[in-house]
């Protein structure tokens, strides 16, 4: 017999069962994208897979496997790369997306935050397009380079992931300070500091707005005005208690430095890598490698500026200089043993040619293909502790993924013209189509 209770009853028996259906409702399988290699190379061993399927959920590698034996579902989306040659996106260890290739001093003297920047948003893009999807950024005015890392990371503008340093820490007058204008205008450089509480005070700054490592500059350097690149600038007590902060507070450290002696403190300090290391002697040779320190040459930039350059004279002879000794002094750190990671100073010539290093190490310093690789995927990303997620192809990392036309071990100059870029899972350049 009905009643308004047993309706009562009934509502609530139908409302307590809603959870019940809801917990057994079966879960939407997740999208997977099927990246179908004509080849795949394993960096870690230099070995060629042939036919090989990456498995893509997310923004992850869910598996590798032969493609035979990977069916695509109704779901998948199915990248072909045909015969291309496949292997992680490339990383860049030293890089400055918010500058550009422009040494004229007044366009320094006018160059603002905003227009570092905007400068930072289209050579966030070009690096990324140029197969490196990860870099380390050392050094940005005015923290443009965390508020470009934040803006690449929610989505808002294309670029790798980023690493960033925001203002460099120098000495009054050193390289990162700014010494173009005369003393009546009293600017100092943002990250200037001198004396341990006052590097100390800079380093938690730095993190506090947002840096992810930080970066010092050790020596005096080339497009800086009055300093000697050999010259060492912070003393060894002012770079240990620089080290102590940043790695208590859970951040790596790379010097610049271009002087023996300012590489030698700045590892005997414990800096994670060296900058440059132009003027790198066997005693800083024998530090670096007691400490295992990274060395990060910046080579390229060389030919380019021997060819392409126009430096006003207070940063030519610098220059000049420089190139007449760090290739060779850099070989014979190569050669010995000293950790190795790619980075290229990108803005000291134009943004988008970072692999171009690659062949200077190939090429011009004897190292094998397979090492330059190493150094530009794996060591790379040891250095910026990002080797869970990065620097090989493997379950569980990133859908870092790049595609170039032959294997890079048979000729490493074909990485400077990458046909396929993913970064994270999704695709921002396929030239295959």
């Amino acid at each position: 017999m009905f009643s308004p209770r047993n309706l009562a009853f009934s509502t609530l028996l139908a409302i307590a069962a809603i959870p019940l259906l809801a917990q057994t409702a079966p879960a939407p399988a997740a999208t997977r994208t099927l990246v179908r290699a004509g080849h795949l190379l394993d960096v870690k061993t230099g070995k060629l897979l042939d036919s090989q399927t990456i498995v893509v959920v997310g923004e992850t590698i869910q598996s590798i496997a032969p493609s035979a034996q990977v069916q695509a579902g109704p779901t998948d989306t199915v990248i072909g790369l045909g015969a291309l040659t496949v292997l992680p996106g490339l990383l860049d260890v030293h890089t400055h997306l918010t500058m550009d290739t422009n040494f004229d001093p007044y366009h320094e003297l006018t160059m603002t935050n905003a227009k570092e920047a905007i400068t930072g948003v289209v050579n966030a893009r070009t690096t990324l397009l140029a197969g490196f999807t990860t870099v380390r950024n050392v050094g940005a005015s005015g923290y443009t380079d965390v508020d470009l890392r934040d803006a690449i990371n929610s989505g808002q503008i294309a670029g790798p992931h980023m690493l960033v340093s925001g203002p460099a820490l120098s000495i009054t007058g050193g390289h990162c300070d700014e010494n173009l204008l005369p003393f009546q205008y009293h600017v100092v450089g943002d990250g200037v500091a001198d004396g341990i509480s006052a590097v100390q005070h800079q380093v938690r700054q730095n993190i506090k707005y947002g840096a992810d490592l930080i970066k010092i500059c050790a020596t005096g350097g080339v497009l800086s005005k009055g300093d000697d690149p050999q010259a060492s600038q912070y003393t060894l007590e002012e770079m240990r208690a620089i080290v102590a902060d940043a790695h208590r507070l859970g951040r790596k450290v790379a010097a610049h430095a271009h002087g023996a002696q300012g590489i030698l403190w700045a590892s005997e300090a414990g800096v994670d890598s060296i900058e440059h290391g132009s003027y790198i002697n066997d005693e800083a040779i024998a530090e670096m490698k007691k400490n295992g320190t990274y060395l990060v040459p910046t080579l390229y930039l060389e030919d380019w500026m021997l060819e392409k350059g126009n430096l006003p004279p207070f940063y030519h002879q610098k220059m000049v200089d420089i190139i007449g000794v760090a290739k060779g002094n850099i070989k014979r750190a190569m050669q010995v043993g000293v950790k190795i990671a790619l980075g290229t100073d990108a803005a000291v010539y134009p943004h988008g040619l970072n692999a171009h290093e690659l062949d200077v190490y190939v090429n011009q310093l004897g190292m094998t293909p397979l090492a330059a690789l190493q150094s530009a995927t794996l060591n790379a990303a040891d250095l910026m502790g990002l080797s869970a997620k990065n620097g090989s192809l493997e379950p569980g990392k990133w859908a870092d993924i790049i595609a170039v036309d032959k294997n890079p071990l048979d000729d490493v100059r074909v990485l400077q013209n990458v046909k396929f870029v993913m970064k994270a899972g999704v695709v921002y350049k396929n030239e295959t189509k």
